[in-house]
This record gives structure tokens, sequence and C-alpha cells, in this order.
């Protein structure tokens, strides 16, 4: 259904201070569904977006971890244009809070807000995030520096704090050639040897049609549960509502150019499958499937993967090529740039308490971290 600001007006949009502005607060899956034409408007005049907030990967994770009655997207339009929206949901526990769809699956949370805006719809959304919020904290984690929910966290009226959430590694957005060059020349040198590698090899590349997809992300999931097997793996990579999630969202973002599936073969084989999300601000691999064959043939996988995706990144004119979460050593052979990721939290003053908490637990699982660190350094020393 859709609700507005007071309560007792649910069955109309609320308006705001600011002339022509409507603000809405949508929690019916239906009308969720219905918003994919005007989102995706939205969403192509936000530059700071990343594929996470696509309306095709939102409403996709929705049906596949979203729980009744939780829905909460606050909208802003001006006419019929929507020119704000902050998908949410409200959780509650540990703390009663406002949320990113998106959950741990998504490697960067935001609300999207139009470009050309002078400043009244962020105004706008501000407000209405504070009387959707009530009696609950609003919770937005991994936010990438120069989010718009920065904006809105600047703008904020009662308590407020900033602490930091999950790294991510990012390299400029760049020719493979010009990477490589970034490299010191004996690494570099062995880049090279392992390009020339997997052209000796016969490795070839496909992009996946939109009517390819499906089989493409098939193979993807076959291959990333073999060359897993026997080691620790993201268990939530190999469950079956992670895969109808895919199933449901990659085709339209591949048609909408917000993603794109490569197969890898050598001779009439698939030996890999590669899942790359995009957006203005970012192409970032996301997932990818290899089959052990190319190991054993000495065939550099990372590399493979990166050539092929600096590739995309550049011919789309991409911002930047993102490594997306993660510390992974492998990462850090490419001299990337570590940017982290932002967890802001937003109160009113009636729930300042609840950030506090938010912030102590916080706190404890970062001491918890580096405890955890140091024993792994000990055993490794």
């Amino acid at each position: 259904m859709t609700a507005t600001y007071p309560a007792r007006t649910r069955h109309r949009a609320q308006p705001t201070a600011a002339a022509g502005l409507v603000t809405e607060l949508v929690t019916d899956e239906r009308a969720f569904a219905a918003l994919a034409p005007a989102w995706g408007r939205l969403y192509k005049r936000c530059a700071a977006a990343t594929p996470f907030q696509s309306h095709a990967w939102l409403h996709s994770w929705w049906q596949s971890y979203g729980r009744p009655r939780r829905l909460r997207l606050l909208l802003v339009r001006r006419g019929r244009d929507l020119v704000a929206a902050a998908p949410l949901m409200l959780v509650r526990r540990p703390l009663p809070a406002l949320v990113p769809l998106g959950g741990a699956i998504s490697d960067y949370a935001d609300v999207l807000l139009d470009d050309a805006d002078d400043g009244r719809a962020l105004g706008a959304l501000t407000e209405a995030l504070s009387a959707a919020a009530r009696t609950a904290l609003i919770d937005l984690r991994e936010v990438r520096p120069g989010a718009v929910a920065e904006r809105i966290h600047d703008r904020w009226r009662g308590p407020r704090r900033g602490v930091p959430d999950s790294l991510c590694l990012e390299l400029p957005a760049v020719p493979m050639a010009e990477l490589v060059a970034r490299l010191p020349s004996g690494k570099a040198q062995r880049v090279r040897a392992k390009l020339r590698k997997l052209t000796a090899l016969g490795v070839t590349r496909r992009v996946a049609g939109p009517m390819e997809v499906d089989v493409a992300l098939h193979r993807l999931l076959a291959l990333h549960r073999l060359q897993w097997q026997d080691r620790k793996v993201t268990s939530e990579h190999l469950s079956p509502r992670f895969r109808e999630h895919l199933a449901r969202a990659v085709g339209p973002m591949v048609r909408s150019g917000n993603a794109v599936v490569t197969e890898f073969r050598i001779g009439a084989d698939v030996v890999a499958v590669d899942l790359t999300l995009l957006s203005r601000s970012l192409a970032g691999g996301y997932l990818y499937g290899a089959h052990p064959r190319l190991r054993e043939t000495r065939a550099d996988v990372a590399v493979m993967l990166l050539d092929a995706c600096t590739e995309r990144t550049v011919a789309g004119g991409h911002g930047a090529l993102s490594l997306l979460r993660g510390d992974e050593p492998y990462k850090h052979h490419w001299r990337p740039e570590p940017v982290v990721n932002r967890r802001l939290l937003l109160a009113r003053r009636s729930t300042a308490p609840l950030l506090s908490a938010a912030l102590l637990d916080a706190a404890a699982r970062q001491r918890g971290k580096e405890v955890l660190h140091r024993w792994k350094e000990r055993d490794r020393d």
C-alpha cells in the first residue's frame, strides 16, 4: 500500500514545503514492481548510483530476501517525475532500524537523487526519512564515498554519526596495458607472460546476448560450485534464493546496460563465466566461475578476468574499475586504491539511545576483528 505524512492522510501523497514536490511512502511489493520505468529513468539521472541501486537488482533482492510488511520505499516526485528515492526496509533486530535494501550480497548502498536537483528534492527526502523513522534508527551500511546518502547525512538535523565500514579496492578506468605499466618491471613482465599464455592456450571470450543470459548464469553458478569444491566458499552464493535472485535480476540489467555476462572458451568448451555489474560511476566484477582445468594448464584466471573487465570499463566510459569489497592479497598485486565505505547512522532526538547502542556494537565488533587478525598473524609467524 502507499502511506503518506502525516498518518491520518494515508491514501494521499503529501505535498512538501518545496513547491511542486510530493513525498510518498510505498510499502506494497506490487507498487514496487510498477515503479520500474520511473525508477530506471531516475537511476540514469543519478551519476553516483551503483548497479546495486538499479530497480532490477533491488526488486529481485526483495523477492528473495524481503520480509512481509517490512518494505519502506521513500519517494519524492515532481509532477509525474520521480526525482529522489530511498529503498529501505524495516528491521526489528538487533535494533529497530530502517536499513537499505540489498543486504549482504550488495557491495554498495545509497539513495537516488536527480543530478539536476537544486537541493529541494534532497531536502524533501531528508524530511521524509525523519518522518518515516519515527521510533527506529536509520542505519545506512556500505555507503561509497561520494554517494548521495552523504549529503543526507550532512544536512540531518538530529543526532548522526559516520563510522568506517567495509574496505573496497579500486583501479583507474584505463586499458590493461596501462594497468600493467603501473607495476614494478618484474611483475609487469610476469603479467605480460601470463597474457601471452592465455593467447597460446586459445582462450577466447564472448559476451552473452540478452536471450543467452539464463544459460550463461546457469553455467557460471555450476562452475563456481565446482571451483570451490572442498574449499571455503561464501555459502550464500550456493543457495537457491541467491540463484533465483540472479536469474531474475541479471537479464533486465543486461538489457539496460547495467550488467554484462562473459563466457571464456577453449575451443568449444566454456571454461569460465564472469558477471560484471556496470553503472556510470563504476564497473565491478561481481561473481565468476572457472573450471579447475584452467589452473591445471597454469592459466592465471585473475589476469584473464581483469583483462576482459578493463576492456569493458574503458569502452563503457565507467568512472572506476572496482574490485568490490574484500582485502584479498591477489587484489593488491595491481596497486589498487583503498576506498573505505562508511556506515551512516541517523537518529531523531528521541531515538538517540539507539544510535549509541549501534555505535557500541560496531566498536565491539571492530575490536573482535582486530583480535582475530592478531591471532591469525601470530599463527602465521
